[in-house]
C-alpha cells in the first residue's frame, strides 16, 4: 500500500513554486482553481483580520501566507515534509502563519483550538474519507463559521472513492492514493447531513482556452443544531 506522506512528497517534487507574482503585481493572493488568476479570492472564506482560519493541506503555503498578510492567524498542515519546508523557505517568516506534518483528521481530533475558516484548495477535503473528516471539521469550526474548498469536478458516473495516480520514474509504477468525487448536489446533501448550512457548490468554468475543466468550488456554514440523525445520503 502506498505511503501517504511518501506519495506527496513525491507530488511535491513535480510541482513548480509559485509565481513571485500575480497577474495584479500582487506578491501573495488566494487562488481556489488550478488556474492563474481565476475565479474568486479570500472572500469566501468570510474572514475578518485577527480571525483563525485552517488550511486542510496547505502544500506550499501560498494560500495560507495571503491570509497571514491580511492579519489573520494562518494555520496550515499537510503530511509532506517536502511541501512544509517549500513553506517554510518562502513564507516561514511571515507573523501569523504557523505550519504542522500532520495528518487532517489526527489534527483536528486532537487540537483544542477553533476557527472562524477550515478551508482546503485540492486539499484534504479531497483526499480524506468525507465521514471521517466532515464530523471533525465541524468540531472545530464556531458556529456560523465557513468551510469552503475546491477540487477538480467528479467525472460523470465515477463517483465515491476513486484512486489517484502520482507518477514517479519512467520504469516505476505510480504511487496511488485514495481521493473522494461527488457530484455538487451531492456534496451539499453530504454537508447538510453532517450538520452544515447554507451550503452552496457549483462547478466554475475554466477560463477561455483549450483547456475546458472546470473546478468544483464549494461553501458551507456551520450550523449551531446537531447533525441529523440517521443514514447519509445515498452515494457518499
Amino acid at each position: 500500500m502506498t505511503d501517504t506522506r511518501a506519495a506527496w512528497d513525491t507530488y511535491a517534487a513535480q510541482r513548480p513554486e509559485r509565481r513571485p507574482v500575480n497577474a495584479r503585481g500582487e506578491s501573495t493572493w488566494f487562488n481556489w482553481t488550478q488556474y492563474e488568476d481565476h475565479g474568486p479570492g479570500a472572500e469566501l472564506l468570510e474572514l475578518a483580520p485577527g480571525s483563525r482560519a485552517l488550511d486542510l493541506g496547505c502544500g506550499k503555503g501560498g494560500n495560507a501566507a495571503h491570509l497571514a498578510t491580511l492579519g489573520m492567524t494562518a494555520v496550515g498542515i499537510d503530511v509532506s515534509q517536502a511541501q512544509l519546508r517549500a513553506a517554510e523557505k518562502r513564507w516561514g517568516s511571515l507573523p501569523g502563519l504557523v505550519l504542522h506534518q500532520a495528518d487532517a483528521v489526527a489534527f483536528l481530533r486532537e487540537t483544542d483550538d477553533v476557527y472562524e475558516a477550515v478551508y482546503s484548495v485540492y486539499g484534504a477535503l479531497w483526499f480524506t474519507d468525507p465521514a471521517l473528516l466532515l464530523p471533525a471539521v465541524r468540531e472545530r469550526l464556531r458556529p456560523g463559521g465557513v468551510l469552503a474548498f475546491s477540487q477538480r469536478p467528479a467525472v460523470e458516473g465515477c463517483y465515491g472513492c476513486q484512486a489517484s495516480y502520482i507518477p514517479r520514474g519512467a520504469d516505476e509504477d505510480p504511487l496511488v492514493v485514495k481521493r473522494w468525487d461527488y457530484e455538487p448536489q451531492t456534496w451539499e446533501r453530504l454537508l447538510k447531513w453532517h450538520g452544515f448550512t447554507d451550503v452552496r457548490a457549483h462547478v466554475l468554468p475554466a477560463p477561455a482556452g483549450r483547456r475546458t475543466v472546470g473546478t468544483l468550488i464549494v461553501q458551507a456554514h456551520r450550523s449551531s443544531h446537531t447533525r441529523i440523525q440517521g443514514r447519509p445520503p445515498v452515494g457518499a
